[in-house]
């Protein structure tokens, strides 16, 4: 492993993270979401605005960028912004590019952020958008198949006729996700569901139903990112930023075997620069767009074999008493979907051990993951650790 990868891991730390409410019609622009988080993540941290150099956030449809944010807050002269191109499979690149660039000086407070109105404006998958970059889209416009929901029932479909993973796998993850759910304040869906409920719910591209499916949301969270030693000396326990990986390759809309994910090849490279393993992580934040990229990453990130994620789910694994709590906020499916912030924001509250009645006992190693590299061929994750 590169010298230069040792001397990233643990050098840089999370020391503030904000939102704004959770809702289906915000009534306010991206950019005031936007900077209605920052505030709120600098406000957690004990800074100010003139505290910040750097603004990073990533985009598809609505966006709030830095060049815009910056001003708005009254910040004259950022010495490193980012405003990445991608969806969910970026999300944690952001963060990971943040602490680079804190690591390498080029800026030593950086706040990270993602607002999106993805309710009441731009609706991901509806009409009246441009198509995705993907060169295969051309071939699927004609036939209607573009919203993501389409496309990952295929995958789910795959592994379901390859591995026998059943609809009751993909009900429990969304029963379990929402009984975490219930116990997080900030959650749009907060009322507990039974298998009974999920397999009765409307069909929306088969095999998802409408409780396999990540909710349309109106919001904005930040975190806030800096060197190791000054997160020390702030408000809050910073929490280390051990590993950050991402990439891809093949595009998983013309691949060979659907049913493995860009994570798989992320993954070693991910564990190795924390000097971990899957079992070392006590709680996973796992990009939830649909029940069905939980169970394919929980299997691509190690935590059980190749065909065997339904089951793990099923057996009650990932429950916040399980061996490896998932979502413990909800997740996309029940918290609110702001694609991907929120999770690194929850493995945050883990691991200062600020998650209330969800808390895991004693956690002090996260695992926060994007969109798993379907539709772009691109992921990422961070491993995040308690300092």
């Amino acid at each position: 492993m590169p010298k230069r990868l040792l001397e990233f891991s643990d050098h840089t730390a999370i020391a503030g993270v904000g939102y704004t409410p959770f809702t289906k019609d915000s009534g306010v622009s991206t950019l005031t979401l936007a900077c209605r988080a920052v505030l709120a993540a600098l406000e957690d941290a004990g800074l100010a605005p003139d505290d910040v150099d750097g603004l990073a956030t990533h985009r598809v449809g609505d966006s709030a960028p830095p060049t815009l944010v910056g001003p708005a807050l009254g910040l004259a002269d950022l010495s490193w912004h980012l405003d990445q191109f991608g969806g969910g499979s970026v999300s944690h690149a952001v963060v990971g590019q943040a602490a680079l660039a804190v690591a390498a000086g080029l800026a030593e407070t950086v706040v990270c952020y993602r607002a999106i109105n993805a309710r009441s404006e731009f609706r991901m998958g509806g009409t009246g958008r441009g198509l995705p970059a993907s060169f295969e889209v051309q071939y699927q416009a004609p036939y209607g198949y573009v919203a993501p929901a389409q496309q990952f029932a295929m995958y789910a479909r795959a592994h379901m006729l390859r591995y026998g993973t059943r609809a009751e796998h993909l009900g429990a993850l969304a029963v379990t996700q929402r009984a975490n759910a219930a116990k997080n304040p900030r959650a749009l869906m907060r009322t507990p569901i039974t298998l009974d409920d999920y397999l009765a719910s409307r069909w929306i591209a088969e095999p998802f139903r409408l409780l396999d499916c990540c909710l349309e949301t109106d919001g904005a969270c930040a975190v806030v990112v800096t060197t190791a030693e000054r997160a020390r000396s702030l408000r809050r326990p910073p929490v280390l930023v051990s590993a950050a990986a991402w990439g891809g390759g093949t595009s998983h809309l013309s691949c060979d075997d659907p049913t493995v994910t860009a994570a798989a090849a992320l993954a070693p490279r991910l564990y190795a620069q924390a000097g971990l393993g899957p079992g070392d992580v006590d709680v996973a934040e796992l990009y939830d767009c649909f029940t069905y990229s939980v169970i394919v990453q929980l299997e691509d990130y190690g935590f059980c074999p190749k065909g065997e994620g339904g089951p793990y789910v099923a057996s009650g694994a990932t429950a916040l008493d399980g061996a490896l709590p998932v979502n413990t906020h909800g997740g996309f499916l029940s918290e609110g979907y702001v694609h991907g912030i929120n999770h690194i924001a929850e493995a945050v509250s883990q691991l200062r051990g600020e998650a209330g009645d969800r808390q895991v006992p004693g956690a002090e190693v996260a695992l926060s993951t994007a969109q798993p590299g379907y539709v772009l061929p691109a992921t990422s994750a961070l491993i995040l650790r308690r300092a």
